[in-house]
């Protein structure tokens, strides 16, 4: 399990990331600096460009796993000028948590 900051609300399992993504963090610094960014604000609940809709859910996702009780899976999505969009998922038994481009989705 990875713990990006003692402020995380839930946990990410193994982090991964697409071919895409990963290949563009190697090439691309600032898209690196952003890709981290918009991980460590996922990790804290900060949804990012998410749909309000998609926001509440994600809370609702994140108190039922602190109460113990069956979750969903979370999804956010971050944008910034001058990089591509990239989605966070992390599966509902938290095993892992992707950052992929949403063409890979």
């Amino acid at each position: 399990m990875v713990t990006i900051t003692e402020n995380q609300k839930f946990e990410l399992g193994d982090l991964v990331a697409s071919e895409g993504v990963a290949g563009l963090r190697k090439k691309d610094p600032v898209f690196n600096q952003f890709a981290v960014r918009s991980i460590f604000r996922y990790a804290v609940g900060d949804w990012g460009d998410s749909l309000e809709d998609d926001k509440k859910k994600n809370d609702l996702s994140v108190k039922l796993e602190a109460e113990g009780k069956p979750t969903t899976r979370i999804v956010a999505e971050y944008r910034t000028e001058g990089q591509p969009t990239i989605w966070i998922v992390t599966e509902w038994d938290r095993s892992y948590t992707t950052v992929l481009f949403p063409d890979e989705y």
